[in-house]
């Protein structure tokens, strides 16, 4: 073989121009391989499918008309959704290589769905799932390493280590998004990590002292969750909402959660703290507005006393 190129998977049954030829070179040429493992896995899953079906047609040959009938013959408006994701990407990518001059997916409508968004622990069942994990067991480390640094469990929480742990502070780089964060280490989550043996280098391991997988650590918690009597609802991504919503009753501001939560988007802020205490909210604005001494602010001191005379004012009935 010295000498020879080496042939391209599936070259043999890729015509030129076919979606089969397009998704091999999607694979080695896009930017599929930085996606999470996760993510590439569902997305080649979904894209191997619609080549058994689909991958001797011509990609120019595809409409709007031909998605809108493939997203209808999927189980359910999530699924269709998914489909038209994927199916989007790869024609994104289709037009950056001048197979197509337009996305004919972009023009096609989402399905609307009925999705619930994940339950905000509530400080009762934090209280509950303390009382029944203490310090110095696996499942409060990890309860403390999703609530304290308002982190993922599935893809951050699991995979830290004390080599991100520097000047009493997190250093690491999230997962989904890459953003870098720089989260102090609170009380709490310090007592957590010090009652633990450090005999690894994570701080999460299984019972066998392995690294815990994404799917593993989640059925792991939810045991836990389950064990402290709590709800399914309670799942670990409701820790991550919980701690916006500690942040928003305490009066932070848009900016400070999004710092803690390691969102880009403004909305995530609001989605997280969509469970935050309408009581608690109102007492830390008005607090806001009052002096070093806690007297109220008024928008002009000097009129405070203007009307302050001896005579009480008297409406006439009508």
């Amino acid at each position: 073989m010295a000498g020879s190129a080496v042939p391209a998977i599936g070259a043999s049954r890729s015509g030129p121009g076919t979606f089969s030829a397009l998704i091999r070179d999607y694979y080695a040429k896009s930017n599929f391989r930085t996606m999470e493992e996760s993510t590439q896995a569902d997305t080649r899953r979904s894209l191997e499918a619609f080549r058994a079906e689909h991958g001797h047609k011509r990609v120019a040959h595809l409409r709007r008309d031909h998605i809108e009938r493939m997203m209808d013959a999927n189980s359910s408006a999530v699924a269709a959704n998914a489909f038209r994701k994927r199916l989007r990407w790869l024609l994104d990518f289709a037009v950056s290589q001048n197979v197509i001059e337009t996305n004919p997916a972009l023009s096609v409508k989402r399905r609307k769905t009925k999705t619930r968004p994940h339950h905000t622990w509530t400080e009762e069942q934090l209280e509950k799932f303390r009382a029944r994990h203490p310090i110095g067991t696996r499942a409060r480390l990890a309860f403390c390493l999703m609530l304290c640094l308002g982190q993922r469990g599935r893809s951050d929480a699991r995979r830290m280590g004390r080599q991100h742990i520097k000047d009493g502070a997190f250093h690491f780089i999230a997962k989904k998004n890459k953003a870098e964060l720089t989260i102090p280490i609170d009380d709490e989550l310090a007592a957590a990590i010090a009652a633990m043996p450090a005999d690894n280098l994570a701080l999460l391991v299984t019972a066998r002292g392995q690294p815990f997988t994404p799917a593993g650590f989640g059925n792991w918690f939810a045991q836990e969750v389950k064990a402290a009597g709590l709800p399914a609802k309670c799942v670990a991504h409701g820790l991550r909402k919980a701690r916006g919503r500690q942040l928003a009753e305490r009066g932070a501001t848009e900016k400070e959660i999004m710092a803690v939560i390691g969102d880009k988007d403004p909305r995530a802020a609001a989605i997280y703290t969509a469970g935050a205490s309408q009581k608690l909210l109102a007492e830390a604005a008005t607090a806001k507005l009052r002096g070093p001494k806690g007297e109220q602010a008024l928008a002009n001191p000097a009129e405070r006393f203007a009307n302050g005379g001896s005579k009480i004012m008297k409406f006439k009935e009508s």
